[in-house]
């Protein structure tokens, strides 16, 4: 149990039912409310709390509660509209500070629907903050409630009986399965928070005017004309009816409070608009108006944050659902979406646009659509989670400029996208650049790495472009994943096959010759002077029964992957009738590998070709955009097969030393900044990453004597210079190797102390590091993304060579062997350059424990591991730096809305 124990600020969080409830923590002048609380309840619930259905113990529980802060107890309450709905507290003793005492306690009105899970959630998030590692509590046996919901925390909780009594333990461990049931949760009352807004029953325009060319009128109109079957309102003083819409002078006034209230209104009149809806009950805005001010914006989301209305905007399209029963068109594009499969989430208006006409060109259309302009409260998460539960969505589109809660984001993809593909356009690249590099894993953690990291590990397929994410989903739309990058490319044109295949060359695939027996099939089929390379030049004279035979022959051979046909029309083919792009299509529906088709004089950048059964094949103008498409679809299909991986729990971490280790160093300097070598070399010890041996000098005579103690067999040790901010030693000229005897020693201590005069503090000295690959590993928290891992090729070329690959923390088996696997130097460790494996299961030791330090410090700002050395006996640490900066711990996964 910590002395220090932070106060934590107010957060709105979701109940089941998707209504929202405010969770902060208690205060001396709440003592009349929790009373009021406790006074509201029934005797049953009183005697189910507190043993007994007197007031006297809840008076003096109120009491309790209310009492100045102090060490080893925290309480936390949940309001609705201004009420006291539910407190939890737990409460430690100094014999046992790591062990608290959990108590809770919802009013009668709002059981089942979450309130005290939610809470306890929250609780445990502070405990764990705290150094509380276990909660007990003790429930008489009928209350089921209580004891249900500590079964179903996803917490390991074990139970003792004593009469009528239950006595919990709850660990308050983190691991997988706590994450999985909070998010279930969280799920579940998200997508209850959004079914206003995505699935009103009744809806309101503010701001609708009768003027031609106005968004509010463009918006209502298309309410009107696009089918929706509920009710709809005007909300304009000036007017009776508008476009045949009944209308009213105020929210307030109208005959029944809308689901949802779509706001095209002046800017400076938003926060009284918001409080409107928000009193007369209803659950959910969209806000197209911008230009909001800091005041105007910040009243904005108090109103919908304390009437619990979910927010879309401000500055947005719209949103629209295109399901039977449910249809509706809230925005002001030009044309109606198509009713389609697709979901669509974008910031931009403007890229929001070109994706709806653009799935509507091919035929994809869209199940619901959401523009969030400046996403003050509905985000992509939110929109990934509902079409998780949508069975009409099978693909996600998203454009996202900015990202909330990136490492929320990636857990909830990794899930949907092994459910359907979630593409994106990878926005903003250019805004990255190298930080000012005070290591080298800063000037390596761009902000394009780190956002790249992002998408891959949680499968998210990144475009750079929304033109790529179009050409991409129609492939993943129309046509079934590769088994692998095998592609063969025919074609009847020779110069159109070569383009095609330097294409896929480029974009990654694999285009090998085909087998001797499929080239014989495929000769036997093509006219003469055809050739079966790869690309299969099948001639200007093929026909159209030959080709088809091809592309099905190629289409279910064991050796192709996916079949690229690229066609050039022809006077030939026009002659005879035949039509080569039929040749395609005529085919027995969908085949169970890919079939594209490119053809250089198509109009459109990609369209669908109709096939048999309702299936189709996409078309391609550019045999670039043919094997992007491709290559994105192998790396989805490479992704799904990858088991999906388990961050590993050492049992051999001291964490609570490291915590203390970092405690204490930023209590000495409050600002931060660089740990010295000793406790540097301290804090790897509490992750167990091996080191080389060392000794800290500061004196001549102490260099000396350390190194006579750490020679080699060889009899050769390293000098090392150190002050704070050091990062190059060898640029500097820090560095003496090759330390034969005391002599050399001192000669070199004597040069170190005389060049580096008023900056060294001391050095560090070890035996001369035997041959072996010199790696690099190190860390760097992103104020956003949290934890950035980066690993790549070491030494004194680390940032020359830029030869590195990076993932966010924490890092699963799969992450950490995808991590080894991605740089150009990864050859090197298993051997294929001419000397034998590295220790790879050491190496993947020291990536893991890495990731654990930083994502159990938040303090830990940033760690370079450089060298790292790895041979094929053992992975060693040969030079380790670590910045600390006073940060409080963060929770990702906590519940709460932005």
């Amino acid at each position: 149990m910590k002395d220090d124990m932070p106060h934590r600020p107010a957060v709105h969080a979701l109940l089941a039912d998707g209504t929202t409830i405010r969770i902060r923590a208690v205060e001396p002048g709440d003592h009349d409310q929790l009373e009021g609380l406790y006074a509201e309840m029934s005797p049953e619930n009183l005697r189910l709390r507190f043993f007994s259905a007197g007031l006297r113990s809840a008076g003096l529980a109120a009491d309790n509660v209310c009492a100045p802060a102090r060490r080893g107890h925290r309480a936390l309450l949940a309001e609705r509209a201004g009420q006291v709905v539910g407190l939890v507290e737990y409460h430690s003793d100094d014999d046992a500070p790591q062990t608290a005492e959990l108590a809770v306690a919802v009013a009668d009105g709002l059981h089942h629907r979450g309130v005290g899970t939610l809470l306890v959630e929250h609780l445990v998030s502070a405990a764990r903050a705290d150094g509380i590692t276990a909660f007990t509590a003790d429930a008489l046996s009928e209350n089921h409630e209580v004891l249900r919901l500590f079964a179903d925390l996803g917490l390991t909780t074990t139970r003792r009986f004593d009469g009528p009594e239950v006595h919990c333990v709850i660990d308050l461990h983190e691991d997988e399965t706590y994450l999985t049931a909070t998010e279930a949760r969280g799920r579940a009352a998200d997508v209850a928070s959004l079914e206003p807004l995505l699935r009103p029953r009744s809806i309101a325009v503010v701001g609708a005017g009768r003027r031609p060319g106005s968004v509010g009128r463009a918006l209502l109109h298309h309410l009107h004309r696009d089918g929706f079957t509920g009710r709809l309102f005007a909300v304009n003083p000036a007017a009776k009816v508008i476009l045949g819409v009944p209308s009213y002078p105020s929210v307030s006034v109208l005959p029944v409070t809308p689901d949802l209230v779509v706001v095209a209104s002046p800017a400076v009149s938003l926060p009284a608009v918001a409080e409107e809806c928000g009193k007369a009950g209803v659950r959910a805005l969209v806000v197209v108006s911008a230009g909001l001010d800091t005041e105007q914006s910040d009243a904005l989301l108090t109103a919908c944050r304390t009437y619990g209305m979910r927010l879309a905007g401000p500055n947005c399209l719209g949103v629209a659902n295109t399901a039977p029963g449910h249809r509706f068109d809230a925005t002001f594009a030009a044309a109606h979406p198509r009713a389609g499969t697709a979901g669509v989430a974008v910031q931009s208006g403007g890229v929001g646009i070109a994706l709806l006409e653009g799935l509507s060109r091919l035929g994809i259309g869209v199940s619901t659509f959401a523009s969030l302009g400046d996403k003050y409260d509905v985000s992509g998460n939110d929109m990934l989670q509902w079409w998780e539960s949508d069975d009409r969505t099978d693909l996600a589109l998203l454009h996202l400029e900015s990202f909330g809660n990136p490492r929320a984001f990636s857990r909830t993809a990794r899930r949907v996208t092994r459910r359907m593909p979630v593409l994106t356009v990878d926005a903003g690249r250019t805004d990255a650049g190298r930080r000012a590099a005070a290591s080298h894993t800063a000037a390596a953690a761009t902000g394009t790495m780190t956002r790249q990291a992002l998408f891959t590990q949680a499968g998210v397929t990144a475009t750079r472009s929304v033109g790529e994410l179009l050409e991409t989903a129609a492939l993943l739309h129309a046509q079934p994943l590769p088994a692998g990058t095998r592609v063969t490319v025919i074609t009847n044109a020779g110069g159109a096959g070569v383009l095609a295949a330097d294409a896929c060359a480029e974009a990654g695939l694999v285009l090998n010759p085909p087998s001797p027996e499929l080239a014989d099939d495929l000769l036997a089929a093509l006219p003469a002077g055809a050739s079966a390379g790869n690309p299969v030049d099948a001639t200007a004279a093929v026909t159209e029964d030959a080709l088809s035979t091809c592309v099905e022959r190629l289409a279910g051979h064991p050796t192709v992957d996916a079949v690229l046909v690229a066609l050039v029309p022809t006077a030939v083919a026009a002659a005879t009738g035949d039509d080569l792009v039929r040749a395609v299509t005529r085919g027995p529906g969908r085949r169970a590998k890919p079939v594209i088709v490119v053809r250089l004089e198509q109009d459109l950048p990609v369209t669908l070709l109709p096939v048999a059964d309702g299936e189709a094949v996409p078309s391609y103008a550019e045999p670039q955009a043919a094997a992007r498409a491709l290559a994105h679809a192998a790396r989805r299909a490479a992704w799904l097969a990858r088991p999906v991986g388990t961050v590993p729990d050492p049992d051999d971490i001291d964490t609570s030393r490291a915590q203390a280790l970092a405690d204490d160093f930023l209590a000495q300097q409050p600002d931060g900044g660089w740990l010295d070598p000793r406790a540097c070399a301290e804090l790897l010890s509490c992750y167990g990453i091996p080191q080389l041996p060392w000794a800290w000098a500061e004196t001549e005579d102490d260099a000396v004597r350390a190194a006579e103690r750490l020679r080699g067999t060889d009899g050769r040790v390293v000098l090392k210079a150190h002050w704070p901010g050091l990062v190059h030693k060898s640029l500097q000229h820090a560095v003496h190797l090759d330390l034969r005897d005391e002599a050399r020693v001192r000669t070199a201590f004597q040069d170190l102390r005389t060049r580096f005069e008023g900056l060294m503090t001391g050095v560090v000295v070890q035996p001369l590091a035997s041959r072996g690959t010199e790696l690099f590993a190190g860390v760097v928290q992103d104020g956003v993304f949290g934890p950035l891992v980066v690993f790549g090729l070491g030494g004194t070329a680390t940032e020359v060579l830029a030869d590195h690959a990076a993932r966010l923390a924490p890092l699963t088996g799969q992450d950490v062997h995808d991590l080894i696997t991605a740089p150009r130097c990864a050859p090197l460790l298993f051997g294929t350059q001419g000397g034998g494996p590295v220790d790879l299961e050491g190496l993947e030791q020291v990536l893991h424990r890495l990731s654990l330090m930083a994502t159990d410090l938040p303090q830990l700002a940033e760690a370079d591991f450089n060298p790292v050395l790895a041979t094929p006996g053992e992975v060693t640490v040969l030079d380790a730096r670590i910045r600390l900066l006073p940060r409080r711990p963060q929770d990702p996964c906590l519940r709460r809305l932005r």
